[in-house]
């Protein structure tokens, strides 16, 4: 969202203006790439499921047909015969009539998913969670196929998508100018066309762009991970005290259960001491009854069981799905069938259920196809602002040279910028890294060293 400062400007504005522009170039540099990755990811995993019931229907929508569904035990068997040497670990209900079972597998190769008709029992594909498409996207969203430090860097661009929309914010402003406010100007042979398209499509869609980021935030490893230590800590997180009365083990939910929330993740596994409790004589309940436990406490369809992997393990039937009311989380001892923990939306604490409203419209789930318009609206948005300000630096930038806007001519400004780059870190550290190395590459490199200077002017 740049944009030329008037000339009638005081020199200290002019000053600031300059500043800022430079400071939003380098952040654009940075970000623009990733941002168009976020956005493209991101648009795909807002219709994951209209996905799934369309390119890949043909393992996960069936015929309805007048006979019972099976008992899930032999869906489980299906499945694990289709998958020689697999160990079970989840069985996700079916939606619907018409939907089929995922039955979550080990192997020595890693998870697999297989697909089965709850009505025959046939396997309609199986596939390894790592090819899966949806898991892909989502992988590919986060950064994490790279490992844990490019996850990193995407935290560090989520700060810095909501530091270039409050400095496109300031340069967009207008300033006596007749258009490139909420008007484009020119054809797409002229650059202004592309320095209002960018210019415009940021202040329309700013906010939302910043929401996005700042709701992307809590899955992320630094910020994230603080977030939760602050809920916890303030009691505004899991609802703990229903874990007061519960034996529990060093696990947590985020490695013992097959799909978790934000909020539960961070939450204790409880064990199950139904056997101890009897001598050691109780038999282990079946996945059957685990699941027939989870539809008479009345968890929405699609639930998803988790199946102990020791001795002291526990069933755990989770379902997050698009209606924050009906997400839930029981814990079912093993033995016994007795729930341990039954955790709702309503036990949240401020803290959960805010972060969990701002994930589901994140995610598209909210406010159903409204949602996941108006979060491809933005998803588009973006795309469009990272490219047009791609386009325009060229039709800018000098042959052989980057073309960064020019330094302001007082220095006065900077220490103002220090001081932002100091609130911004503290806000969000990992950004607050990149932009102080930024920073300082630009005052004490780019500016001393007569090369630099010259490829970056």
């Amino acid at each position: 969202m740049t944009a030329q400062a008037p000339t009638s400007a005081s020199t200290l504005a002019y000053d600031t203006y300059r500043a800022i522009w430079r400071w939003h170039f380098y952040a654009g540099l940075i970000a623009v790439p990733f941002m168009i990755l976020l956005a493209v990811t991101g648009s795909l995993y807002l219709f994951r499921d209209e996905i799934d019931e369309t390119i890949f229907s043909h393992r996960n929508v069936v015929a309805e047909q007048a006979s019972p569904m099976l008992a899930p035990s032999r869906l489980a068997e299906a499945a694990r015969s289709a998958v020689p040497g697999s160990r079970l670990t989840a069985y996700r209900e079916p939606s619907g009539p018409q939907a089929s079972a995922r039955i979550s597998l080990e192997t020595d190769d890693g998870p697999v998913y297989a697909f089965v008709d709850p009505y025959d029992g046939r396997v309609l594909g199986s596939v390894a969670k790592s090819a899966e498409f949806n898991e892909v996207v989502r992988q590919l969203h986060s950064l994490a196929f790279f490992g844990p430090y490019a996850n990193r860097l995407i935290e560090a661009i989520a700060g810095f998508a909501i530091i270039l929309v409050v400095s496109g914010f300031y340069l967009w402003w207008p300033r006596r100018q007749s258009g490139g406010v909420l008007t484009v100007r020119g054809t797409p042979a002229k650059r202004v066309f592309w320095r209002d398209t960018h210019a415009v499509t940021g202040a329309v869609a700013g906010l939302l762009i910043a929401f996005l980021a700042l709701s992307g935030l809590p899955w992320s490893s630094v910020w994230g991970g603080q977030l939760t230590r602050i809920a916890v800590a303030t009691g505004t997180g899991y609802p703990a005290a229903l874990w007061d009365e519960v034996p529990t083990s060093g696990e947590h939910a985020e490695h013992a259960m097959e799909t978790v929330g934000w909020t539960m993740e961070s939450s204790p596994m409880p064990t199950s001491s139904g056997a101890m409790a009897q001598g050691g004589s109780m038999e282990p309940i079946s996945l059957d009854r685990a699941v027939a436990i989870a539809r008479e406490k009345g968890l929405a369809p699609r639930f998803e069981v988790s199946v102990p992997a020791a001795e002291t393990g526990v069933y755990t039937a989770a379902i997050f799905p698009d209606d924050l009311d009906a997400v839930r989380t029981i814990h079912i001892d093993q033995y016994s069938g007795e729930p341990l923990v039954d955790v709702r939306y309503a036990d949240y604490g401020s803290t959960a259920k805010l972060t969990e409203l701002g994930i589901n419209i994140h995610m598209g789930q909210e406010f159903g196809l409204a949602n996941q318009l108006l979060m491809l609206a933005t998803c588009l948005a973006i795309v469009l602002s990272s490219v047009s300000a791609l386009v325009m630096w060229l039709k800018r930038r000098p042959s052989g040279r980057l073309g960064v806007p020019p330094y302001p001519a007082s220095r006065r400004v900077y220490g103002s910028l220090w001081a932002m780059a100091v609130v911004f870190g503290v806000l969000f550290p990992l950004s607050g890294i990149l932009m102080v190395a930024m920073l300082a590459f630009d005052l004490l490199l780019v500016r001393n060293v007569p090369i630099l200077r010259r490829i970056f002017a």
